[in-house]
């Protein structure tokens, strides 16, 4: 049996290291590529840990270019999965595939097609995301699913405790379905497309908070993008500020508000700081490049106002 694995990132790793424990005597292919300058690496550690259990590893990204067409053509593969991939797979590779290619996804599909839905969801306040396994198509993430799993999100979850979540679920689907994948039992059931919602990629500038916007928007976005994320930022005296960590907290009503602005420092506990509608307590920041401290370490003045 001969299965191919495009993967990439931390959960790409915890996929690969759970499909060699499922297939110990199948011959694996794995294809990786380098990761962006902001993530956590992750390439290494992928091709380290396919060729130390004598797996195949190619570093590609765009894997239907010219130079892959031999590849393609005198590789017969049974059964590809994909983790993690940004890149278009051509139609023209993927039907190659005698048992068919299938996709980990996080989100309960049709909701949260595209980019970094476990970071939309988050940030859009859901009490959930999931997982969904689903057979490739040409359209984005559209094709027949094979099975779901839902993850619930708590209030004052972080993206880091969200991801584990799911990439576990990732797991316990990949376990329960592998066989029936790999026998051709698998179920296969449509998408309703009349339910069908998309997100955007993501940008570095999506990070910026906007004071403006209400408290439960501006801590929502700092859960969503902290580690291992690269956080979300604001400035101060026009340099960067990233916040890793904070805290809704009630305040007495400003009639008086300047937003952004410092209004208490809690020694030990963070920094408050005003929104349009309320306040957060900020907990752990740091300037761009420099490892966090405690907010009150940088936020030492009530004439400090963020986002100037």
């Amino acid at each position: 049996m001969r299965i191919a694995l495009l993967c990439a990132t931390r959960r790409g790793f915890r996929v690969l290291e759970q499909l060699i424990r499922q297939q110990p005597e199948a011959e694996l292919i794995v294809f990786s590529f380098r990761e962006e300058a902001h993530e956590p690496p992750f390439l290494d550690d992928i091709q380290q840990l396919a060729e130390a259990h004598g797996a195949t590893f190619y570093e590609a990204r765009q894997v239907g270019a010219p130079k892959w067409a031999d590849f393609w053509a005198n590789t017969p593969i049974d059964l590809m999965l994909t983790v993690s991939w940004r890149y278009l797979i051509p139609r023209e590779v993927y039907e190659r595939v005698r048992l068919g290619t299938y996709v980990l996804h996080d989100s309960l599909l049709p909701a949260y097609r595209g980019f970094a839905p476990t970071v939309w969801a988050i940030i859009n306040g859901e009490d959930h995301t999931g997982v969904t396994l689903f057979e490739i198509a040409e359209g984005v993430d559209s094709g027949r699913i094979i099975a779901q799993q839902r993850v619930p999100i708590g209030p004052d979850d972080t993206i880091a405790d969200v991801m584990e979540a799911v990439t576990q679920s990732y797991l316990a689907v990949l376990a329960a379905q592998l066989p029936a994948l790999l026998d051709g039992t698998a179920g296969r059931t449509e998408q309703d497309e009349s339910r069908a919602t998309y997100t955007c990629k993501r940008i570095p500038e999506d990070n910026r908070i906007d004071w403006t916007q209400p408290t439960a928007v501006i801590y929502n976005l700092i859960r969503a993008v902290s580690a291992p994320y690269p956080g979300a930022f604001t400035t101060l005296n026009g340099h960067r500020l990233y916040i890793w960590a904070a805290q809704r907290v009630a305040v007495p009503p400003y009639v008086g508000r300047v937003i952004g602005r410092v209004i208490e420092i809690r020694r030990g506990e963070g920094v408050v700081v005003l929104t349009s509608d309320g306040a957060l307590l900020i907990q752990r920041v740091s300037w761009e490049g420099e490892p966090p401290v405690t907010a009150e370490q940088v936020l030492n003045n009530l004439s400090h106002t963020l986002g100037r």
